[in-house]
């Protein structure tokens, strides 16, 4: 199938190239560096799939656009489908896929790296060391054993990270309106979210972004929370709210914040803007804190990862040329679901 990757970068090329290869070549890769959105939807012209990430734009004018040029499918190269009009792409015949899973370990041991750069100061040691300072004053940390952790979703990444904090010595809890058998096997057990706001020396968030989950972390949300506590998020960015995050940091109600998505991303993540002056205020004011750790959304970035991700997303073009359904579909029922 004639394929237009939206969004990539010389590794998304390197990857899902050497995965159509491994399928016998069978489609025609046409990769794309910018977004999708309305005006770059042009761009598929001529192709009967389009391949797209977590900040492109499927809302319905863009699908009707593409639907309009001849494409019959969009294959998203990621879980979450916040960014797409489910219903408008059934409305107008356009079939979705996605990648449901890849690598869960990837952005649990992410998850973990951000937990421990905070808690011992890595990044504020790593340059003073290269100043040459060598000062522990303001370095200073916490045992994560004994400390209480609280894991807010319980798919298959949340209940990694259960694990993962288990074996620190960690009492895990966690919260999830869908509860995991596996949670126990994984050393947590289940309270409501009043209790793991109220008791957990570590928040990580592990949820999809739905309405019932925007801004789920907010100025009340922050208020119930553990003095001191630190806050983590690799799951969607608008699960928390960025403005009364600063009010909990500077209020000194949370303790450490670590960061790999962020609510207005599109904007920031992926891109070099090293020369350019920021434009998001309330990023940027994010950034001046001390106690702040923040990634570009690289949870994912791991070669295991990107391999399953691109083997999936080649096997959901495939499927759908011999079938006319993806393998792994996203439908009104998934989005009922959204696991």
């Amino acid at each position: 199938m004639r394929t237009a990757v939206y969004s990539t970068r010389a590794y998304d090329r390197d990857f899902l190239a050497d995965a159509n290869r491994s399928a016998g070549s069978r489609h025609e890769l046409s990769f794309i560096e910018t977004h999708l959105d309305a005006q770059t939807a042009r761009m598929a012209e001529g192709h009967d799939a389009i391949c797209i990430f977590v900040n492109d734009v499927l809302d319905r004018p863009v699908l009707a656009a593409l639907a309009d040029a001849g494409v019959r499918v969009a294959a998203l190269r990621c879980a979450g489908f916040n960014n797409v009009d489910v219903a408008a792409a059934r409305d107008l015949g356009i079939a979705l896929a996605r990648v449901p899973a890849y690598s869960p370990d990837a952005i649990a041991e992410h998850t973990l790296a951000l937990i421990l750069s905070l808690n011992r100061k890595i990044h504020r040691a790593y340059a003073r060391v290269r100043e040459g300072n060598f000062a522990l004053e303001g370095l200073l940390g916490f045992d994560l054993k004994g400390k209480t952790a609280g894991i807010v979703g319980t798919g298959q990444i949340g209940l990694r990270v259960a694990a993962i904090l288990h074996g620190f010595g960690c009492e895990v809890i966690a919260s999830d309106p869908c509860p995991s058998d596996a949670l126990a096997e994984a050393g947590g057990r289940y309270v409501g979210m009043d209790e793991l706001l109220a008791r957990s020396d570590i928040v990580s968030l592990h949820c999809p972004l739905t309405p019932g989950t925007r801004h789920l972390i907010d100025e009340a949300a922050i208020a119930a929370m553990k003095p001191g506590a630190m806050l983590i998020n690799t799951s969607r960015g608008a699960v928390v709210h960025a403005q009364a995050l600063i009010g909990g940091l500077k209020s000194g109600r949370i303790g450490h914040v670590g960061l790999d998505v962020y609510e207005e991303e599109g904007d920031l993540f992926f891109e070099d803007l090293s020369s350019k002056v920021l434009q998001d205020d309330v990023f940027a004011r994010l950034l001046t804190f001390p106690n702040v750790l923040i990634t570009g959304h690289q949870g994912f970035f791991t070669r295991e990862a990107m391999e399953a991700i691109a083997d999936t997303t080649i096997a959901n073009l495939s499927r759908f040329e011999e079938t006319g359904t993806p393998k792994h579909p996203v439908t009104m029922d998934t989005l009922a679901g959204r696991r």
